[in-house]
This record gives C-alpha cells, structure tokens and sequence, in this order.
C-alpha cells in the first residue's frame, strides 16, 4: 500500500461503527500458549471511556486513566 490522502487533517477515520466484522481466530500451533486475550481488549477502552464520560461528562483522549486523576478502589 501506500498513502493516497495529500493531508491526513480532513481524512475522515472510520468509526467503530462503520467497520466491517472481525472474526478473530485464534489457530493451535503447539507452542506455548500466551497472549491469547489482546483480541477482548480492541473495544474494551472505548467502552470504559465513554462510560466515565457517560457518568462524569469528562471525555477521556488520552491513556493511562490514572493521568485523568481515576484510580481503582
């Protein structure tokens, strides 16, 4: 590929929304099994952060959460 946007400023980046289905296959390979929950974690943040904002009205832009003064009790 290469980049086909002369500026990235008015790129209109896809929402979560808008994307096609992920089917995430996870294929045995005999090795040592790690790292297999990354998949969980893609709508995870999202979905925690507009909850805070949903319950705050703070919008969160940037990680980690405990920047934002939010802790866990």
């Amino acid at each position: 590929g290469r980049v086909v946007q002369s500026n990235f400023h008015d790129y209109q980046m896809m929402r979560l929304a808008e994307t096609p289905a992920i089917d995430i296959v996870l294929v045995p390979s005999g090795g040592f099994w790690g790292g297999v929950g990354e998949p969980s974690n893609i709508a995870m943040t999202p979905a925690l952060t507009n909850a805070i904002f949903a319950a705050t009205g703070k919008r969160i832009r940037s990680l980690p959460l405990k920047n934002h003064g939010f802790r866990t009790v």
